[in-house]
């Protein structure tokens, strides 16, 4: 397991690192923007029906004589009178009909403006009726993140992460901007899905190249940073939304910049390590002596060549070539353990965050503080994850962000409504123990799959997290029988999904397995000193193979 020798020999955690890491990183300020945008660029104001078009409001007593009033005293949304109707009694003392006859919204309706200037749903009217097609919306774009991390997971590991960021950041520019000049619905909905594809697999990719080009010691600094560049990107969605009350410019607002995006991703280094496990030892001597040219070693970089990278890396090169296909993760009985675990944390994980998050809208303040407090719960959450992940470990930082937010949505059940301060405590606590669990489960799912399979595994556990998603709404539903069940729901999978976690290896400060030979090393007990012995029976990386000859 040389590839971390070689790394620390170029330069380990350089300026080539920094920059690079940096600009695939930065496109995540925008994830948060997208994933949540409809919160915004959908979001239903206040309503009611529009008087019919013949309609002398002057004459028939004012907008309110059409309006029906709830059991609140406010207008209805989707009923009117159909004739207008007079309010309080007349002066000689006959009441009038307030309870006339009512009929849909033939005409229309008649939205206020106040908060937002233009939404999906003021431009298509969907509501009332046709109030399904907005979460519609939503269920297509997931259905694309879904699609998107199974089929460019895939392509990843296949063709390589370079290319396939190249691509998504060129397809997310192009359907966002299509998406903010759709005519209709049904384009805007298309362009949503393929939209959802190509994020899918930035996170990912993200993720996948910056940690295969760092040294062991600094993986979890960089799933810390990409968690707290996400984070950071709630605070600027709530502030882009809030100066951009349009929903069409706010979708061109945070699609353009994918364009910048995808110029200056031509500059970025494919993976050493990919190239590797693929065979390609020749374009990853190049990398590696690129690499190593930025880092100002290029004398390091000069003692590398094909011979000694065959020596180097021979077990990688003897037991990697080629690419594991999807059903690996089935066949091989050390894979599969660890894809049966991660399934279960995934969909846990997104699960029990959804499940969370709608059962936080009862904030009772604007929209744009509660994007705030979504971010701003995630920093203290985040940090305090970091310093589990290096102290005590990626399996504790795993299962205790998930019990302890299974623990919080169990106890909220149990507590009165009428205690809102109570339950929107734990409700925040359980939220940002699962934004930890989130940021912990991208890093460990990166350290435990082999190189060989790793973006697969990355995309099938991503696949499971969208599942996740899409079957939280439903479980809210079950309110109908019991109204603490959806509570209890949320909260019993992530705590069952923590005890999974104890059957997966530890990999603080383990090299990053590149063959499945790596991981049955590991479930045999193979020991960090017996890999020790192993790598002084490998070839000196500074020792040129004449000289290695000679001896």
């Amino acid at each position: 397991m040389a590839f971390n020798d070689i790394l620390e020999q170029i330069g380990g955690f350089g300026r080539f690192q920094k920059i690079q890491v940096t600009l695939v990183v930065l496109p995540m300020l925008l994830m948060a923007s997208h994933n949540t945008l409809q919160n915004f660029t959908a979001a239903i104001p206040t309503h009611h029906c529009r008087p019919p078009a013949a309609t002398n409001l002057s004459q028939d007593g004012g907008l309110e004589a059409w309006l029906p009033r709830d059991r609140e005293g406010r207008p209805e949304s989707c009923l009117r009178f159909t004739s207008p109707q007079w309010g309080p009694p007349s002066a000689n003392g006959t009441e009038t009909n307030v309870t006339g006859a009512t009929e849909p919204c033939a005409d229309g309706w008649i939205y206020n403006d106040s908060t937002f200037s233009s939404t999906i749903v003021t431009e298509w009217d969907l509501v009332c009726t046709h109030r399904a097609l907005r979460q519609l919306a939503q269920s297509l774009y997931m259905a694309g993140v879904l699609l998107g991390a199974m089929v460019f997971g895939y392509l990843a590991d296949r063709l390589g992460r370079r290319k396939i960021l190249i691509l998504n950041y060129l397809q997310t520019a192009v359907s966002g901007t299509c998406v903010a000049f759709a005519p209709n619905f049904l384009i805007y909905c298309t362009f949503r899905l393929l939209s959802g594809m190509s994020l899918a697999s930035i996170t990912l990719n993200c993720m996948t190249l910056s940690v295969e080009w760092m040294p062991i010691h600094t993986r979890a600094h960089v799933g810390t940073l990409i968690g707290y560049v996400y984070s950071l990107g709630q605070f600027i969605l709530a502030g882009v939304a809030y100066a951009i009350p349009h929903w069409r410019h706010l979708q061109l607002a945070v699609s353009l910049p994918f364009f910048v995006f995808f110029i200056y991703s031509w500059f970025f280094i494919e993976s050493a390590r990919w190239y590797s496990s693929s065979g390609k030892l020749d374009l990853t001597l190049n990398a590696l002596q690129k690499v190593a040219r930025i880092n100002g070693k290029q004398e390091e970089g000069a003692k590398l060549n094909i011979e000694v990278l065959q020596a180097s890396l021979q077990k990688e090169l003897t037991t990697g070539k080629g690419q594991a296909s999807a059903l690996e993760l089935l066949r091989c009985p050390t894979l599969r353990r660890l894809f049966l675990c991660l399934t279960m944390l995934w969909f846990a994980t997104s699960f029990a965050y959804y499940g969370l998050v709608m059962d936080l809208q009862g904030f009772g303040v604007s929209i744009y503080l509660i994007q705030v407090i979504f971010g701003a719960v995630d920093l203290p959450a985040k940090l305090m994850c970091f310093l589990v992940l290096n102290s005590l470990g990626r399996r504790v930082a795993q299962i205790f962000s998930l019990l302890l937010a299974g623990i919080c949505i169990l106890v909220n059940g149990v507590i009165p409504h009428d205690q809102s301060i109570i339950r929107t405590s734990l409700a925040v606590l359980g939220k940002g123990c699962l934004a930890s669990s989130f940021n912990c489960i991208f890093l460990y799912t990166g350290e435990l799959y082999p190189t060989m399979i790793r973006q697969t595994g990355m995309g099938m556990g991503s696949t499971m997290a969208r599942v996740g998603s899409i079957v939280s709404p439903l479980v809210s539903m079950t309110a109908e029988l019991y109204l603490p069940l959806p509570l209890f729901i949320y909260g019993t999978i992530p705590v069952a999904a923590s005890m999974a976690t104890t059957l997966l290896p530890e990999t603080l400060g383990q090299p990053l397995p590149d063959t499945v030979l790596d991981l049955e090393n590991r479930r045999r007990g193979k020991g960090r000193l017996q890999q020790l012995e192993q790598q002084k029976q490998m070839v000196p990386l500074q020792t040129p193979p004449q000289e290695k000859s000679g001896l």
